[in-house]
């Protein structure tokens, strides 16, 4: 399931909704990604975060079968959020599900170095020296080639 949306999200419901009625499921992995304050150096007062509506879904549902396809997956759950977001929200959540764990760890860090990396979505940060774009990592695509030699 995809879900790119304005709203916070519950993490323990939304593991409790996607386990329930599930006796196949022998682990479930979860990442939840927060807006950090920039620190000292750099206090970060928000972030935003823009995307094109229709192909980020296409594009995150892309992946996700991507995963099913590399990993028995029981279930699956994406939601990241968009708009102006402070440190301490929640921006994205990540649920694996599987008969046995190494599944499960594999296709969440897997669907996280994707979402990091190529997801279509544009990210601004506010704080105490004006607004600037994030850039990509060089460690970022380093962890996403990893997985390239799968393909």
């Amino acid at each position: 399931m995809i879900r790119v949306q304005k709203e916070d999200f519950d993490i323990g419901g939304e593991v409790d909704a996607l386990r329930k009625g599930r006796t196949d499921i022998g682990a479930i992995v979860s990442f939840t990604g927060t807006v950090r304050d920039g620190g000292a150096d750099n206090p970060l007062s928000s972030m935003t975060l823009e995307h094109y509506a229709g192909m980020t879904e296409q594009e995150l549902e892309r992946i996700e079968k991507e995963a099913r396809r590399r990993w028995p997956l029981a279930e699956t759950l994406i939601i990241h959020r968009y708009g102006t977001l402070r440190p301490g929200d929640n921006i994205v959540l990540v649920i694996t599900a599987s008969a046995h764990r190494q599944a499960a760890f594999e296709a969440a860090s897997f669907l996280m170095d994707y979402l990091k990396t190529n997801a279509p979505f544009w990210k601004k940060e506010t704080g105490a020296d004006g607004e600037s774009w994030v850039e990509a990592k060089d460690g970022d695509d380093a962890a996403l080639s990893r997985w390239e030699a799968e393909d």
